[in-house]
């Protein structure tokens, strides 16, 4: 048991460092090259592009869960309700009044998203329906 919760760890981990990426790199586009002065906004859509990758991602091979995604994708949802308006503002209040610099806050927002969004999908989102897919039913009859 324990020694699954660290291998469901390290692949949310794995999955978050690849969203990650994604985001960085969406956002360094839109901030650098299409959306330059609006920094929000690269921040939202990189954000939004990121999220889907990753509970696509997390729902199949970490919590190989077979919960229906209109459900989980609602309570993930309700997540990114609190979390984008508080990190966007968190991200404008360190640049723009604190004068920080926005990669370093971005960084520092995606550490935040990941602590708080594994606890959210594995003691909210998935809690009742982790290991229930087709693949972790054959992993188990093995």
């Amino acid at each position: 048991m324990r020694n699954t919760e660290l291998i469901r760890s390290l692949k949310f981990l794995l999955f978050s460092v690849s969203a990650g990426l994604i985001q960085i790199g969406l956002f360094t586009l839109l901030n650098e090259l299409i959306l330059p002065g609006h920094y929000w906004l690269s921040y939202l859509i990189a954000l939004v592009a990121s999220v889907v990758w990753n509970f696509t991602f997390n729902r199949r091979f970490t919590f190989q869960s077979a919960a229906g995604v209109p459900k989980a994708m609602l309570l993930v949802f309700a997540y990114y309700c609190v979390f984008t308006p508080f990190s966007t503002w968190l991200e404008h209040w360190l640049t723009v009044g604190c004068g920080w610099n926005e990669y370093i806050v971005t960084f520092l927002n995606m550490a935040l998203n990941f602590v708080t969004e594994f606890v959210w999908q594995r003691f909210v989102v998935f809690r009742h329906n982790i290991d229930n897919n087709d693949a972790a039913r054959k992993k188990q009859q093995s």
